[in-house]
Parts: structure tokens; sequence; C-alpha cells
């Protein structure tokens, strides 16, 4: 059985080191973006089992990228976890509204995101 997929799009080069590590000790395949269009053509080139989205993000932000996959029939169904540090309550309704299925701030729970994950997975 292959390993489950999973995207993950942040621009902080120690965030994606130490996440990546984390999330294949749980036996998942992780391929990671620094910037939102890079984040996008992955996701559209790989169709990822899960994707995991900061929100400030260079070349493309995350809002746009996950109402790019989100509003496309082929793409639509792949869970997005947003991880950011934007707290505002106008932040997350807008996260909602593009479709995303967990809005998680920074700082945060490791063991919560690795938990979520197996969830969507």
């Amino acid at each position: 059985m292959s390993k489950k997929k999973v995207l993950l799009i942040d621009d902080e080069a120690d965030l994606l080191k130490a996440l990546t590590v984390r999330i294949e000790a749980e036996g998942y395949e992780v391929v990671t973006a620094q910037d939102g269009f890079d984040g996008l053509n992955k996701a559209r080139m790989l169709n990822p089992d899960l994707i995991i989205l900061d929100l400030m993000l260079p070349k493309l932000n995350g809002f746009k990228v996950a109402r790019f996959l989100k509003f496309d029939d082929r793409y639509k169904k792949i869970p997005i976890i947003i991880l950011t540090a934007r707290v505002q309550e106008e932040d997350k309704k807008l996260g909602q509204e593009i479709g995303s299925d967990l809005y998680i701030t920074k700082p945060f729970n490791t063991d919560a995101l690795l938990s979520a994950i197996a969830q969507f997975v």
C-alpha cells in the first residue's frame, strides 16, 4: 500500500523541515512548497491526500490557493488544513467560505495537528 501524500505549503523553511520530519514519522509522504504559486502547481500535479496551507505566502496567498483548488471539481475533495498566524475572526470566516476543512492558528500543538491529519486521511 502506498503512503498517503501530504502537501505542506509554508514560506518558513524551519517550520517545513520540522513538520516534514514529524509527519513522515507518522508514515506519510510529505511534499513541500515555499510559495503559493509553487504549492498550487504541486497540488494540481500530485493530487495529494491532504494539504496543509499557510495563508501569508509569497507570489500567491493561501486564500487564493485554496479558492483555486476548492472551486475546481478535480481538486475540491482534497482536505485543506489552514495553518496560519492570522488569528482574526474575519480570516477564520474567510477560511470557511473558501472551503478549508480546518483552521489552526500558530503557535500550534504538533500532536493536535498530527491528529487532524489522521482524521482527514
